[in-house]
């Protein structure tokens, strides 16, 4: 099966986040099936020509070009806007990872026009807004492509959201698929002093300043401790460097900036805990790798995977910033981080794989495919 996969961004600087990982683990996935499944997306920080694979994966990469301050919304580029149509007739089934953009948007456009099988996966994207901007989008075109489309949800509140957003009708064919993660062989466990990283985007509702708050309480039992506060700025650095410096924290806390794949996953191999103080926030990527890896999780009870966490004992959760030293210092108990670190890739391997979710999208492909062809 020909499968295009369209989201918004990718950058040097992984400035896009989960989306794009998403899609990146879907697409190797369904390559190493036997499908073609490519990538198409805006690219920025590259040097021309632009690559034609991202991580093995064909891409149609094009020069991101800024048309409105709306951050990622103002991105588009002329030659997706004109190519875009050739491009999903070449697919048998086109899946959007969609924003409200004017990338994401004009690919699903495109495939509803060409009449190919179409599948939205939000990534908890489109919410219910009362931005001027969002309801001229949601009236010109999100809510029709969510009513002709197969949608993937990650959550029942994800879920509510998207209902809100097409006024309640039109999702017949919604379907929950949870991010999956790729198996990772089992390594030694991390040497040294402790270790705690943070990986994520640098923005306010991620939180970081809550890690640099803990640090104190934390190297009070361990003076040896180091912190890594890892990612791409988008307005929170600033503020992280402040405290730093306010608690004289700098020869302890590093900000090496944003991770590429495999420097993230030589990273999260490395630390002793991963911390995602976060709120609202669906369904993380970054957690998910941490886990896959055996390294034990401090995340928010309003992560989307702050239950399967406690459930599983593959971290600990906590109600706010107050709790992110107590958390990570329990972890750092030998024998408390054996046990969560086994149990952290035990949760990964039998609800997060790869295999899992794979297996759910095919099914999705072939209903609609085989629907469009009816």
């Amino acid at each position: 099966m020909r499968v295009l996969h369209a989201v918004t961004l990718h950058s040097t600087t992984h400035a896009f986040g989960g989306p794009v990982r998403v899609a990146l683990n879907l697409c190797q996935g369904l390559r190493e099936r036997g499908h073609d499944a490519r990538l198409t997306a805006l690219a920025d920080g590259f040097p021309r020509p632009l690559p034609e694979e991202v991580e093995g994966v064909p891409a149609r990469l094009h020069q991101a070009r800024r048309v409105l301050p709306l951050g990622f919304s103002g991105l588009t580029s002329p030659s997706l806007l004109a190519g875009a149509h050739r491009l999903v007739r070449r697919a048998d089934v086109v899946h959007v990872h969609l924003a409200r953009d004017l990338v994401t948007l004009p690919v699903a456009l495109a495939a509803l026009r060409a009449g190919r099988p179409l599948v939205l996966q939000t990534h908890g994207m489109v919410d219910p807004s009362e931005r001027l901007s969002a309801r001229l989008l949601d009236a010109v075109a999100v809510r029709r492509v969510l009513r002709a489309a197969a949608v993937l949800h990650l959550t029942t509140r994800e879920l509510r959201d998207l209902h809100a957003v097409v006024g309640g009708t039109g999702l017949d064919r919604a379907v929950r698929l949870v991010n999956g993660v790729p198996a990772q062989p089992e390594g030694p466990a991390p040497q040294g002093p402790p270790r705690i990283l943070y990986a994520a985007r640098l923005q306010a509702r991620k939180r970081p300043v809550d890690l640099v708050d803990a640090a104190p309480a934390i190297l009070a039992r361990h003076p040896e401790a180091t912190f890594v506060v890892a990612g791409p700025d988008e307005g929170e650095l600033a503020a992280v460097r402040r405290r730093i410096d306010e608690l004289a924290l700098a020869e302890k806390i590093s900000c090496p900036g944003p991770l590429s794949g495999t420097r993230m996953i030589e990273e999260l191999r490395r630390a002793h805990v991963y911390v995602l103080p976060s709120v609202d926030e669906p369904f993380p990527m970054s957690v998910l790798e941490a886990m896959a890896v055996g390294t034990p999780v401090v995340v928010t009870d309003s992560n989307g995977l702050a239950r399967d966490v406690e459930r599983a004992g593959a971290g600990r959760v906590v109600t706010g910033p107050e709790g992110v030293a107590a958390a990570v210092l329990d972890l750092l108990e030998p024998s408390v981080r054996r046990t969560a670190s086994a149990a952290a890739r035990k949760l990964t391997a039998e609800t997060f794989s790869m295999d899992a979710v794979l297996g759910t999208l095919v099914d999705v492909y072939e209903r609609v495919y085989a629907g469009s062809q009816a």
